[in-house]
């Protein structure tokens, strides 16, 4: 609303002059103290729409843009305009209550993205928490990131066991299934061939512990060099290293994915209003997200989502019985 009426700043002034009863006609001063705070939220709204978007829901882009709200309201708290500090006083407060002591996501999703690692943590953390109380703050993510990964290397190993008794299992099987003509014959002492000897000798490293665990490696790397502003695939890279880092990868799987916020606010602000109302307000929570997911498929499937707003209007008319969906959907 402030940035379309300062679109029309000029004509404020005319339309006093036409209509007598128009007093709204602000100062020089009162104009300037409009534009300074449509910059400061414009900052706001750009990362707004950034967070909020619904697809590209990785968890590692939220901590390296939720910092900069950070640094931007200690900056406004000492602005020269007393209604920017004020603006930027509540908003730090209210900053500080939803962030929490520590935010373990943002933080775990941040180090799994390889272009920021641990590094992006002790920066974010000394602008959010203060040069004094950061390092604790460090710490403690790094003990639950460590904590974390042991869990996943004890699930990796019994992984890895009961293959080596399904496949133990298996090869007994055959052994019984052999004609009975084979097991008449004297059985032949075994001769293990190269392969098998050589599958047997890495083996027997891959139950050695490591000097290095791959999170040790992973984080005394450097960072993935790659411009600021690219849109890199976080899971594609973590997929292609899936060789050299295969138990942080099914850690990076289950992390990323997880969204910042139950519902996006384009879905909240919009469609989020259209299918909870008073009529529909004692729906299950599995019809609200098919429904919300319905309507983002039903948009993708048109190609609506570059359209025109008139467009995307007439998309919102549209009934799931017009969609061929998939049949686990409609179930």
């Amino acid at each position: 609303m402030l940035a379309s009426g300062l679109e029309f700043k000029d004509v404020f002034p005319r339309y006093a002059d036409i209509d007598p009863g128009f007093h709204y006609v602000l100062t020089d001063f009162e104009w300037m103290k409009v534009e300074e705070v449509c910059k400061f939220l414009g900052i706001f709204h750009e990362i707004t729409n950034m967070i909020s978007g619904s697809e590209y829901p990785t968890s590692n882009i939220f901590l390296v843009e939720l910092y900069r709200i950070k640094e931007l309201l200690n900056e406004k708290t000492l602005d020269p305009f007393e209604h920017i500090r004020a603006m930027a006083g509540s908003m730090s407060a209210k900053f500080d209550k939803y962030w929490g002591e520590s935010n373990v996501l943002l933080s775990l999703g941040a180090i799994l993205d390889p272009r920021y690692k641990m590094f992006l943590i002790n920066h974010a953390f000394s602008v959010i928490y203060g040069e004094e109380a950061a390092p604790r703050f460090m710490a403690e993510i790094r003990d639950i990131l460590y904590e974390f990964y042991n869990e996943y290397v004890d699930c990796h190993i019994v992984s890895h066991s009961e293959q080596q008794q399904r496949q133990v299992v298996k090869k007994r099987q055959n052994e019984g299934s052999s004609s009975s003509s084979k097991k008449q014959k004297m059985a032949a002492p075994a001769v293990l061939t190269g392969k098998e000897k050589f599958h047997m000798h890495v083996s027997e490293i891959d139950r050695a512990p490591p000097e290095k665990s791959d999170l040790d490696v992973y984080l005394e790397e450097s960072m993935y060099a790659c411009d600021a502003n690219a849109n890199l695939d976080v899971l594609a890279w973590w997929k292609g290293e899936r060789l050299r880092f295969p138990i942080l990868l099914r850690m990076a799987a289950n992390i990323l994915p997880i969204p910042v916020t139950t519902v996006a606010s384009e879905s909240t602000f919009s469609a989020g209003g259209r299918v909870i109302d008073d009529r529909r307000a004692s729906m299950l929570v599995e019809t609200v997200q098919m429904l919300l997911c319905g309507n983002d498929w039903i948009r993708s499937l048109h190609g609506l989502k570059t359209k025109s707003r008139e467009s995307l209007d007439a998309a919102e008319s549209i009934t799931f019985e017009e969609v061929e969906l998939p049949e686990s959907f409609t179930s």
